[in-house]
This record gives C-alpha cells, sequence and structure tokens, in this order.
C-alpha cells in the first residue's frame, strides 16, 4: 500500500487509521426531478423589487438573473428543473448578500435545506429584509496574542496589498523555542469577530485552549482576502471569474511572505512544518500549493474546495501526484450538494493512488457551506495536521 488514507464520516461512530478504509457514498440518482418554490408573503417593504433565490444549485449567486422568481397574484414563484435526488440548500435576496431574507428582528436565517427524492412544491415566506435593519454592533474579539504584521503588505506580483496579521502561541516571548507556522487565506474570518463577514473560526481561541492541554503549539499568518478574491484563489482561467491569479498569489507567499515570516520570528523553515490551509476557494488554492510547491508545504487543511471551478485540478492531481508526500486533511459538509463531494471524492481517490501522502477525509452529514462547519472541524485538522509519527487516534460520538 503506497499511502494511508483515512475517511470518516460524522454520520458513523467507528474510526479507523492506519489502514485503507473507503467509505462509500450515494451517487447522484437518474432521476431528474422539479422543485417549485412559492413565495406565499413577502415583506411589506420593497415590494417591487426583484426577489433572487441563491443556493447550491447556482453556486450561491445571490444575484443571477436566471432564478428571478416570478411575481403572480402577490406571490413569487420559481421552479428548477432536472434536479437530482440529494439534498439543496437556498436563501433568498434582493440582488446581494446585503439583502437578503432574514426573520422579524433582522436576525439572519440559517440556509432553507430540503432532501428532494420527487417532484416537490414547497410553500415559503418572507418575513423581512436585512438592509432594513441598522447594523448590529460587532466586537472585536481576537485575542491579545493576535497581532498586526502589516496593514498593506505589498504584492509584487499582481501590485496589490493586503492586511497580514499573525498567532503567535503563548510563551512564544519567553523562550527560545522555534514553531511550526500555518498559512491561512480569508484572514478577516479567522480571530475576530468585528471582521468577518459570517462568523468567525475561533482559530486563536481553539489554539490557546489545545496548547494549554499540552498539544503541539505553531505560529498562524492570517492574509486577507481582497476584492480579487475568486481570481487570487484560483489557477485556472474560470468562465464566471476571468483570469485566474493563483500562480502569482502563492509566488508572494513563497517568495516575499513566507522568507518575511522566516526571518522575523523563530519558525521551523522545512516543508514538514509548514502547513497551508483555507475553505471554499481558499480550500482549491491551499490544495493546489501543496502540489505545486511540494518543497515548501508538506501539509494542507482543505475545508469545502471549490474543485468545480477548477476544470485542471483532477488532471494536476493525476500528472504530479506521484512525487507528492505530505499530510492531507479534506473536509466537506454532507448538506453542500452531492456534486461537490463527488468533485472532492475525484481529486482524494487520484492523489491517494499515486502519492505518498498521508489522507484524512471528513463527510459531515449535518455540515453545511460556512464558517460555523470549519470552525467545528478546525481543532481535528489541526490535531491531525500536527501530530507526531502521523498516530494521531480519533474519537468521535453520537
Amino acid at each position: 500500500m503506497k499511502n494511508v488514507i483515512n475517511y470518516l464520516s460524522a454520520y458513523f461512530t467507528y474510526t479507523c487509521l492506519l489502514a485503507l478504509c473507503m467509505i462509500s457514498f450515494a451517487l447522484p440518482s437518474s432521476a431528474q426531478f422539479k422543485l417549485r418554490l412559492i413565495v406565499t408573503n413577502n415583506a411589506t417593504l420593497h415590494k417591487a423589487d426583484p426577489v433572487f433565490v441563491a443556493g447550491n444549485f447556482n453556486d450561491w449567486n445571490p444575484g443571477d438573473t436566471s432564478y428571478q422568481l416570478k411575481q403572480e397574484n402577490n406571490q413569487f414563484l420559481f421552479e428548477l428543473q432536472n434536479l437530482n435526488s440529494s439534498v439543496y440548500e437556498f436563501k433568498f435576496t434582493r440582488g446581494g448578500w446585503g439583502k437578503e431574507a432574514c426573520n422579524l428582528f433582522g436576525n439572519s436565517l440559517g440556509n432553507i435545506v430540503l432532501q428532494l427524492s420527487s417532484d416537490s412544491t414547497v410553500y415559503l415566506t418572507i418575513e423581512a429584509w436585512k438592509d432594513d435593519f441598522p447594523l448590529k454592533e460587532k466586537k472585536h474579539t481576537a485575542l491579545s496574542n493576535v497581532r498586526l504584521v502589516d496593514t498593506a503588505f505589498y504584492i509584487p506580483q499582481l501590485n496589490r496589498s493586503r492586511k497580514v496579521m499573525i498567532y503567535l502561541p503563548d510563551g512564544y516571548e519567553k523562550s527560545l523555542k522555534h514553531y511550526p507556522v500555518l498559512y491561512m487565506h480569508d484572514g478577516q474570518n479567522l480571530f475576530d469577530e468585528f471582521t468577518a463577514g459570517y462568523g468567525e473560526w475561533g482559530v486563536d481561541e481553539c489554539l490557546d485552549s489545545l496548547i494549554k492541554k499540552g498539544k503541539k503549539a505553531c505560529i498562524v499568518i492570517a492574509i486577507d482576502n481582497g476584492p480579487k478574491r475568486l481570481n487570487e484563489y484560483n489557477p485556472f482561467y474560470f468562465e464566471k471569474f476571468g483570469k485566474g491569479e493563483g500562480e502569482a498569489y502563492l509566488n508572494f507567499i513563497v517568495e516575499t511572505l513566507k522568507p518575511f515570516i522566516d526571518k522575523n520570528y523563530r519558525t521551523l523553515k522545512n516543508k514538514e512544518n509548514t502547513i497551508i490551509a483555507g475553505s471554499s476557494m481558499g480550500g482549491l488554492i491551499s490544495y493546489y500549493a501543496f502540489l505545486k510547491y511540494p518543497n515548501v508545504f508538506g501539509k494542507a487543511g482543505i475545508f469545502s474546495p471549490a474543485f468545480w471551478t477548477a476544470d485542471g485540478i483532477k488532471q494536476m492531481t493525476d500528472s504530479l501526484g506521484e512525487n507528492r508526500e505530505g499530510m492531507l486533511f479534506f473536509y466537506m459538509g454532507g448538506l453542500e450538494g452531492e456534486k461537490y463531494i463527488t468533485d472532492m471524492f475525484k481529486v482524494c481517490e487520484s492523489i491517494a493512488n499515486n502519492s505518498h501522502s498521508f489522507i484524512y477525509t471528513v463527510i459531515d452529514e449535518k455540515g453545511q457551506h460556512n464558517e460555523q462547519a470549519w470552525r467545528k472541524w478546525f481543532a481535528e485538522f489541526y490535531l491531525w495536521i500536527t501530530a507526531d509519527g502521523n498516530n494521531y487516534i480519533i474519537k468521535t460520538s453520537d
């Protein structure tokens, strides 16, 4: 056996490590169904505004004109056709995420989730719209050991700048110890509720807690995203986003940011102690970094990877995987949709078959595509990816 691979489904209660363990997952059915959405009560305000549905069936585009509801007799209607039997999630908007449906008190709603297994009609109501309520005061929650590296760290390859933060583990200032480094994307969402758009990961609190329990410490470098996030986190051209800038973005991390961090902080510089991680598009660019820079990144955390935006990622895995060696943690929520699970499994199986890497794959049956889900699994990822000897034993419960 060339590699060690561990698949964990949160639905089950057993675990396995140091064995090739495959957990099956349902492939999309050949049957095609219709889903008819009927909004019987639209919020009083903005009656004249168009209403859209955004979900895992249209890449969560909040203003997709192809998914605009039709108004008939004080109702809003939309029919989705040719859907596979699967779990679907969606929300209503008036064209942007700042104008999404909410409850009567202005609180955000969770995704509407349904299991489609036949032609279905669903009746829904919209109580209010988010933009009709004053913005709630958000408080800073980052711990004192999260510090600013630079408000505008220059990215020469893209002629842009970016805010970069650093988490230094407790005891850093009083020791001469050198630490592994974890590079993470979408830095706004990692430490501070004030800057997080949809909730923070709580990376600082999580690591402080684990370190106090005797677990391995590390430095975390958080790189904010920018207005060209969808391009910077994709190394490939994608029709909806345009030219990929992932090569230039990674070149910045490898040639500019990492040398700066290694020079100014006590780091363990080798690939075994250099980790890269992110979610969605950040998961894609993290996996690409593992493939493209095998001598720099020996470990990667790949949460809900947006492989659907990267037609070349499977081919690249096939061609480069044989010479890759390290540790890969893959996560996908069961409620994100079978298409995305299938896309991830194709890549997982390819890198497992071709490489000598340790691979841990999680499918959380009730997990969604959001910060709350990634926060839930961050500790599991960290404990496994930093375990000595790759022999961390996983414990799960119902």
